[in-house]
């Protein structure tokens, strides 16, 4: 199941969508993009926009860029992580006035992460909207990981190199001994798991 990935500050009507959708794999698909938006029955600028994206300058002069319409495969979440429809029900219980707790029991959940989510997704009013709360945790999950150290400092990860070599001990080259003199590495005095990170 594929399902349509739209930029985060794109606003489309309901029907657009489906469009949309449509134009993506008409394009998929060899189409030329005068054919694709005859097809499906739309301007050939919308057509372009939607294809290649656009930057646009808001009403501060600042430009805003609007990704490309595209197709993603569509992996399923793991049950430990709140779906949409959970977090549907939440928006739906908190507007109702219901309590926290009220709302882990509704959905079976515990308390503290009905309490997470409400407070980390939660807009600038203090709103907690269920598609806003999907795409910052969508985006979240995205981000790239944090380079480890000895990928960042090549002077580094050749002294480790060379340490290890000399069949230096990971405790050892992370700062049991000191460096020898001349290394810009001084002895770190932190866990050995922390260390080379």
């Amino acid at each position: 199941m594929r399902r349509l990935q739209v930029g985060a500050q794109r606003k489309t009507r309901h029907g657009d969508v489906e469009k949309q959708e449509w134009f993506v794999r008409l394009i998929a698909q060899g189409v030329s993009n005068r054919q694709a938006c005859r097809i499906v029955g739309i301007n050939r600028r919308t057509g372009t926009r939607w294809r290649y994206g656009r930057t646009i300058r808001n009403t501060a002069g600042e430009p805003v860029h609007y990704p490309p319409v595209s197709l993603a495969e569509h992996r399923p979440r793991h049950p430990r992580y709140l779906s949409l429809a959970e977090r549907t029900t939440i928006a739906d219980l908190h507007r109702a006035g219901v309590g926290v707790c009220g709302i882990a029991d509704e959905l079976g959940r515990a308390a503290s992460t009905v309490s997470r989510e409400l407070r980390r997704n939660a807009d600038d009013q203090g709103r907690y909207l269920p598609a806003t709360a999907e795409r910052l945790t969508v985006e979240r999950q995205s981000r790239p990981s944090r380079t480890r150290r000895l990928a960042r400092d090549e002077q580094l990860c050749n002294v480790v190199a060379e340490l290890l070599g000399k069949r230096w001990s990971p405790e050892q080259i992370g700062g049991r001994r000191p460096w020898r003199a001349g290394r810009s590495h001084p002895a770190n005095h932190s866990p050995p798991h922390l260390r080379l990170r």
